[in-house]
């Protein structure tokens, strides 16, 4: 009956129990021959001389037919009814099979091959045709030998009973009681044929009863011994043997019992659930063609007919039968490879009766039990057939899915609507059925199956992204998504169509899934390489060109819909392709600006400002900074994509970010002020100007005369041979110049990357206007920052470097004897020094720092020169030769880098107080009270008409009453001296 195949396991046996204990399927195959020969034994060809006759019945296929002429070609009503195709066979003739056949025998005349060697009839005529009685044999594989031993033994039965009814005959035990261990070939073969017979009754009677047996019922213990018995040796059936008539009772009794005890016509011994079904769906499957399983045999309505006769001796009525066949017309169309589409229509035809059956009010329970499960079982087969329906039908075999369509969901229908407490099975909840049973079936097979293919084109693929290198699975989504969009399109044009008679818009949902299920790999790719590379973008602008086809899917799937297609677009969650490489580069961005701060912090660390080379004479990080912008910017514009200005705007707010801060690192270099001495107090010279007297009294002069010795020493050797003073850490500075300058130079070159690329879209709230700098800000810093440690250079180089001979030495001791050519001739040498190491560009800003400083340094001499410098009228013209050489050292610095008017405005302030060293002590006084009058006002002058003490600004000037207070300080006069200590009480030098 079943055959243990792969594809047939697939579709469990649902009628209760699947073997029945000490039967196998040739064994029942056997007792259902034996009951059905039984049961048409008063028939032509099984023994007796009553036509078959047919009978009209519209709740039976609609069967109205005859029996054919002889001679002419079998018709089948229920093949018609059915969608069966007719073999379109002349009259069948005797068999030739395996089974044996003997011309004299009622079996009849042999099935000869036609010209292909296939089961066929042939062309010439017969003296006969074929018997009913024959073909069920043949059908039922059962041997002429076998046949004949029943024959024989029903015709000894029943003598003097031909009127006898087949269900008050226990088949079993007549057929123990007559036939003999000589009618077989060997004691074995009788000993296996007595215990398949006893078998029968055991499980008849006592293991599958119609009426429930009690465990102490008597008949039944007696005869589950004798069984057990006979399992070594057999039973004697000696008909007076002991053993053989306490058989006969024991089974009588058992057989004729009756649900409420009172009399019966009808015996039970094979009407209990499942035997039964067993031995029915022997019969039932005997409708097959055994050379074309595929194929129903012409003669089905007669062998409907023929099997009717057993229902009585069964318990089946028409309901079961439509049930069971229903069933075993599906399970054929499994066991013969699934290649028959027309056993699929047969078994949802017959289902259609099964429905009209299941609405009846009268049903037995046994009759709903049988329900529930022979659907189950069918529904179960086939939603695991169309959840993966890819693999399961092709564009070769749509019609297989075509009926399986229908049938599943009639199935469910009679299930939710006709068996009581129908629930999925423990087994159907771990099934991918168990998703809303009661929903729309296609939508859950559309799902599941594209699901599953997606996930087959995976494997095939071999795309693990928890496994495999971020770049190969970057490489194999972009496969993935060409195939998914193959199978999107193959999707619309092959199953859609089908699929549409049950749902309303499956193209839409099958989008929407292929769409969910590419979206979470995209995702977990995504997560797994969030920084943006060429490939990562390229997987993203593919799911976008992806995303859009399914959209356009649903959109066009869902024109007739209720809705429009929105609820079903609602599931779309969006890949958000635009939005996450606006995300992923501005993450990129940041990355750069990160490295870039990384490069700044190892600036601070490690820069030493010492240049790579004469060709690069600025500081190595600034090249690598620099460096760095240029492949960032350079890596951002080959980006394939258009970049809207807004994201221009953010990575050169970055850029200048970083600029900036490297800006104010390198211009962090102190100021002017830490090398700007401290002023002495002010004090009023001794009228003495002869400056040895203290020595020649005391000696108190020897280091101030040494120290004039070895200036004039070092100002003989340096007249030879002039070096210039400036310092390793005042050369560092220019290098910083150099820095500054160098990113200064730079900035051009960013503003015109980021302007003139063709990729950026312009913005309309911030769009950038042509000729404007993306970098204004930096260029303002880096100009002040040149500014600043232009400034600090000039200073550190005059006041530190330089100190021995500018505030160290000039006219310390006397004007005549330290003058300022050794300093000017040193100062040259820094000037050439300063000049090789500067670029050109920012030469002039530099020597003007140092002019400043140099002024600045000369009036500290005149004016902050402490104890050691006084100075007298008659010394102004040397002062004023002294700095009209310092004012040309800067004319012609450079050739002339500086211009005459520039150095001769910033000479003026300097020029003025030189002036204030040419007027009489008279006139300074009287400049100094007008001065001081009209800077501080009356409240200056105090009681007495004195005045007060200006404070000392630091801005040297004539018109400062603080500066003319400072010469008359510095004078060597005796006017000056009581003119300072009646106003102010300064001290006298010491």
């Amino acid at each position: 009956m079943v055959h243990d195949t792969v594809e047939t396991n697939q579709l469990a046996w649902p009628f209760g129990t699947p073997i029945i204990d000490g039967l196998d399927q040739d064994d029942l195959r056997m007792a259902a021959y034996e009951i059905f020969f039984t049961s048409c034994r008063s028939l032509p060809g099984f023994g007796g001389r009553t036509p078959l006759s047919f009978h009209s019945s519209s709740t039976e296929f609609d069967l109205h037919a005859s029996s054919p002429r002889p001679g002419s070609p079998v018709t089948s009503n229920i093949k018609k009814v059915l969608g069966l195709k007719t073999l379109r066979r002349l009259p069948s003739y005797r068999r030739t099979d395996s089974y044996g056949s003997n011309p004299d025998s009622p079996a009849g005349s042999p099935l000869e091959l036609d010209a292909s060697g296939s089961p066929g009839y042939s062309q010439f005529s017969h003296p006969r045709q074929r018997r009913p009685a024959e073909i069920m044999r043949q059908q039922m594989r059962v041997t002429e030998q076998s046949d004949n031993r029943l024959r024989k033994t029903l015709m000894r039965t029943l003598v003097g009973q031909t009127g006898r009814r087949a269900e008050t005959i226990i088949l079993p035990l007549e057929l123990l009681r007559q036939q003999k261990p000589a009618e077989f070939s060997s004691p074995v073969e009788y000993h296996v044929w007595q215990r398949r017979q006893l078998k029968l009754l055991e499980a008849g009677l006592l293991r599958y009863p119609s009426i429930p047996v009690d465990k102490t019922n008597e008949f039944a213990i007696r005869l589950q011994e004798t069984i057990n018995a006979c399992e070594s040796e057999p039973l004697d059936t000696d008909r007076n043997s002991r053993a053989m008539k306490a058989l006969c009772n024991d089974v009588v009794a058992l057989a004729w019992r009756s649900p409420d005890g009172s009399a019966t016509d009808v015996c039970h011994w094979a009407d209990g659930y499942p035997l039964n079904i067993h031995l029915y769906t022997a019969l039932l499957y005997s409708v097959f063609d055994l050379k074309d399983g595929t194929c129903v045999l012409d003669e089905i309505d007669e062998h409907y007919e023929l099997v009717k006769k057993t229902w009585t001796t069964l318990g089946i009525d028409r309901s079961i039968h439509q049930v069971c066949f229903s069933w075993v017309l599906f399970h054929q169309y499994i066991k013969t490879g699934q290649v028959e589409a027309d056993l699929l229509g047969a078994s949802l035809a017959v289902l259609a009766e099964v429905a009209n059956d299941a609405k009846k009010a009268d049903r037995e329970p046994i009759y709903v039990k049988m329900l529930g499960q022979g659907l189950k079982s069918m529904k179960k087969w086939c939603d695991k057939k169309l959840l993966d329906y890819h693999a399961n039908f092709s564009r070769e075999n749509m019609g297989l899915m075509e009926s399986m369509l229908p049938l599943v969901s009639t199935a469910t229908r009679i299930l939710e609507e006709d068996v009581p407490d129908y629930t999925l099975t423990s087994h159907e909840e771990d099934d991918d059925t168990s998703s809303d049973s009661r929903g729309n079936r296609a939508d859950l097979y559309i799902r599941s199956s594209l699901t599953k293919a997606f996930t087959k084109m995976l494997d095939d693929g071999n795309v693990n992204v928890d496994v495999v290198e971020v770049e190969e699975v970057g490489e194999a989504l972009l496969h993935l998504a060409q195939a998914t969009e193959e199978l999107a399109t193959m999707e619309k044009e092959t199953y859609s169509p089908l699929l549409k008679k049950w749902h309303s818009i499956p193209a839409g949902v099958a989008a929407v899934t292929l769409h969910t299920c590419y979206g979470t790999l995209l995702r977990q790719y995504l997560s797994d390489s969030p920084s943006l590379t060429n490939e990562t973008l390229e997987v993203l602008q593919r799911a976008g060109r992806l995303e859009n086809v399914l959209i356009q899917m649903v959109v066009e799937d869902s024109v007739e819909s209720e809705d429009g297609g929105k609820m079903i677009v609602r599931e779309m969650e969006p890949y958000e392709v635009d939005s996450i490489i606006m995300k992923s580069i501005r993450h990129w961005v940041q990355q750069k600006l990160n490295l870039g701060k990384e490069l700044l912090e190892k600036a601070k660390e490690t820069e030493t400002w010492n240049p790579k080379s004469k060709n690069e004479p600025y500081a190595q990080t600034a090249v690598e900074l620099v460096k760095l912008t240029k492949i960032a910017l350079d890596e951002f514009f080959e980006i394939p994509i258009t970049i809207p200005e807004v994201l221009i705007h953010k990575i050169a707010e970055g850029l200048e970010y970083l600029l900036q801060e490297y800006t104010t690192f390198v211009s962090s270099c102190g100021s002017k002020q830490s090398y700007i001495p401290t002023l002495p107090p002010l004090t009023r010279c001794n009228r003495d100007p002869k400056f040895f007297k203290l020595w020649k009294k005391g000696g108190l002069c020897t280091a101030p005369m040494e120290n004039l010795i070895n200036i004039a020493s070092t100002s003989s050797n340096e007249e030879s041979h002039p070096r210039p003073s400036t310092s390793r850490g005042t050369q560092r500075l220019y290098i910083r110049l150099n820095t500054l300058h160098y990113l200064l130079s730079q900035l051009h070159n960013f503003d015109k990357i980021l302007t003139l690329s063709p990729n950026i879209v312009p913005s309309n709230s911030r769009g950038h206007q042509p000729g404007n700098s993306y970098f204004d800000e930096t260029r303002i810093g880096i100009q002040s920052a040149t500014r600043h440690v232009s400034e600090v250079a000039g200073y550190r180089l005059i006041f530190l470097d330089s100190n021995s001979i500018f505030y160290g030495s000039i006219y310390v001791h006397g004007v005549e004897n330290a003058r300022i050519k050794p300093a000017v001739r040193i100062l040259k040498q820094n000037l050439i020094l300063l000049g090789a190491i500067l670029i050109e560009k920012i030469q002039a800003l530099a020597i003007k720092e140092v002019m400043k400083a140099s002024f600045d340094v000369f009036l500290m001499i005149l004016l902050a020169g402490g104890g050691t410098r006084v100075f007298t009228r008659q010394e102004h013209p040397m002062i004023e030769e002294d700095f009209d050489s310092l004012k040309k050292l800067f004319s012609t610095a450079g050739e002339g880098l500086l211009a005459e008017d520039l150095v001769d405005r910033e000479a003026e302030i300097a020029e003025g107080v030189v002036a204030l060293m040419g007027q009489s002590t008279e006139q300074l006084v009287e400049d100094f009270g007008r001065v001081s009058t009209e800077t501080y006002g009356v409240s200056a002058v105090g009681a007495g008409q004195k005045l007060s003490m200006p404070p000392t600004t630091g801005r040297w000037s004539r018109s400062d009453p603080n500066t003319i207070l400072r010469v008359l300080c510095h004078r060597n006069d005796q006017a000056a001296s009581n003119y300072l200590k009646r106003t102010f009480q300064l001290p006298k030098r010491r």
